[in-house]
């Protein structure tokens, strides 16, 4: 037990350095935050012990002179405590905000090699969880942890020296009960918070993801009545972070409660062994007051490590959710010393095999693709004909067989380099939530607007953009969903034309367009990639006679190849499919 507890801990202390690596670079940020909190604490002791003071002689009725320097004082220390306040508030969020940015742009850099083959058993609620929320969180980390204990320990350090100067008793009293709050109930508030922290993280995540598939999925959930089912999912995670969030509240209670305890405890102990001293006459009795206000103003600097140390663990759980993203291996790997970018498209696959989790996919797939070849991928759904592109554009690894580019196997050049010979219209097309134009720029960022209108045109989409009512600067709404499926396939055509590589993948390119302007657009295609490689991956045999090859795939493998007229003559599985759309 208690070696399990130590590896626990091992590892939290792992993770908080791994954090406060992050703010390394600003660390002349953090001197100047930790000084200015040391000095708007020091103000304010210094404003209720220059008060106390000012106060007590003045009820000696001494003369002007005598108390001048308090009167400068209480004003100087009165100002200069806000200003202190403003500028160490200043200092700790700007410090804060650099820190999350930092944190964010990592993040985003260490799953984007990840995209899509790691983050497929990734949630979409949990993941924009973990990018949003966890950073977020994250917050109250970098606010409450990392300056505050420095400021504190100045203080008590500080605050020790002046009480002793009036007997060494009194700073030794000050110090153990500035300790017993800064260190004893900050240990005892991290033991009690502890699982309770962990819990909040993951059932806020939970409850965040369950409510994004609702919202996702409620056209669907309505239509077939399950609208109620799945929201009473939503209520249990509601509730069960509910009564996570209650437990740290009533624990909340408890640590603020034996923080006033332990405040006016002090205190009372102070006065205890003060007011003896002044009745002895080892103590000035003007410096009564000072000893006790100043002790008050002093517990400032220990009164919020607690509650931060509430928040401790659930901060560095979300750390932990954004490491185990990160720090998963990339299913696609850089190579150690890349090739330069491909000088031709010329494609050779040799015996590919692939398999997922749930089984093999490809088995001993061959094909060449020359420059300026034309060549169509057919068959049934779930043939492992989408699979092929998805190995092509380097989104997934294989392990048996080679895929070579201009004679050199893919996987020697990086990934960017290898994606940048190909232009690639998938079968889900992701529309951004940004005006038309803004889409197709994805492409190529430097299209001007008169070649983003001649892609459009080719690609049969410039007509119905003229009837929008700002043309290529309409928006297209959150995943293009004012367009219809044809129309959002025709600007995944349209971008693949704009990019203008070497060789063009086309994965089901008319799958939700009419027969009639699937013939016109495939007729299209062909006219203007003439010069192209193609790959026309697709289960509607349309316009394939001007192929110059045609697979034919089952069950992951190619059990037919050949042109139009002679796999119909072979009477096969091609003779079959073509009958049961045509005939």
């Amino acid at each position: 037990m208690g070696s399990k507890l130590d590896n626990n801990q091992a590892i939290d202390m792992k993770t908080l350095r791994r954090l406060l690596g992050f703010v390394l670079p600003f660390w002349p940020e953090v001197l100047l935050s930790t000084l200015l909190g040391a000095l708007t604490i020091g103000a304010s002791i210094s404003l209720m012990s220059t008060s106390a003071y000012l106060i007590s002689m003045a009820a000696l009725h001494p003369s002007i002179a005598a108390i001048s320097v308090a009167v400068v004082g209480v004003r100087f220390f009165g100002i200069s405590r806000g200003v202190f306040r403003y500028l160490e508030r200043l200092a700790a969020h700007s410090l804060t905000f650099k820190v999350l940015a930092r944190l964010r742009v990592w993040f985003y850099q260490a799953i984007e090699p990840l995209a899509p083959a790691r983050l497929t058993a990734s949630r979409s609620g949990d993941l924009l969880n973990r990018i949003i929320s966890d950073v977020e969180t994250l917050d109250n980390l970098y606010v409450r942890v990392l300056a505050p204990p420095l400021v504190a320990v100045i203080v008590i350090l500080s605050m020790a020296v002046f009480m002793s100067s009036f007997s060494p008793w009194l700073g030794l009293i000050l110090a153990a009960f500035l300790l017993a709050i800064g260190a004893g109930l900050t240990a005892l508030s991290l033991g009690l918070n502890h699982k309770p922290g962990q819990m909040l993280t993951n059932e806020r995540a939970l409850l965040r993801a369950e409510l994004v598939d609702v919202v996702q999925g409620l056209p669907d959930l309505a239509a077939f009545g399950q609208a109620k089912t799945w929201l009473s999912k939503v209520k249990a995670a509601s509730e069960r972070l509910g009564n996570v969030q209650t437990r740290m509240a009533r624990l909340s209670g408890i640590q603020s409660g034996l923080n006033s305890l332990l405040v006016g405890l002090g205190v009372w102990v102070l006065l205890m062994v003060s007011i003896p001293m002044v009745t002895n006459g080892a103590l000035n009795g003007v410096y009564l007051a000072v000893i006790v206000l100043g002790a008050m103003a002093s517990f400032e600097a220990v009164q919020n490590l607690p509650q931060a140390a509430q928040l401790l663990e659930a901060n560095l759980q979300s750390a932990r959710r954004l490491f185990e993203i990160a720090d998963s291996a990339p299913a696609v790997l850089e190579p150690s010393t890349p090739l330069a970018r491909p000088a031709t498209a010329n494609l050779c696959v040799q015996n590919l095999s692939f398999a997922y989790e749930t089984g093999l996919v490809l088995d001993g797939i061959s094909f060449d693709l020359p420059p300026g070849k034309k060549m169509a991928i057919v068959g049934p759904s779930g043939a492992g004909k989408s699979t092929i592109a998805n190995l092509l554009m380097r989104f997934w690894e294989f392990k048996q067989g080679d895929i070579l580019l201009d004679g050199q196997d893919i996987r020697a050049y990086t990934p960017v380099d290898a994606r940048r010979m190909f232009s690639l219209v998938s079968q889900g097309t992701y529309l951004f939530n940004a005006s038309l134009s803004e889409n197709l720029r994805l492409a190529r960022a430097s299209a001007t607007p008169e070649e983003i209108e001649s892609a459009c045109q080719q690609a049969k989409l410039h007509d119905f953009v003229n009837t929008l009512p700002k043309g290529y600067e309409t928006l297209v709404g959150e995943r293009g969903v004012q367009f219809s499926g044809g129309e959002r396939q025709r600007v995944a055509i349209a971008r693949a034309l704009l990019k203008d590589a070497p060789l063009f993948i086309f994965d089901e390119p008319t799958a939700n367009l009419d027969a009639s302007t699937e013939r016109r657009l495939v007729e299209t295609l062909q006219r203007v990639v003439k010069d192209k490689s193609v790959l026309w991956i697709t289960h509607r045999l349309v316009g394939l006679e001007e192929m110059d090859e045609i697979l034919v795939m089952d069950s992951g493998r190619i059990v037919e190849r050949g042109t139009h007229a002679g796999l119909l003559a072979q009477q096969g599985l091609y003779w079959k499919l073509w009958g049961l759309q045509f005939f």
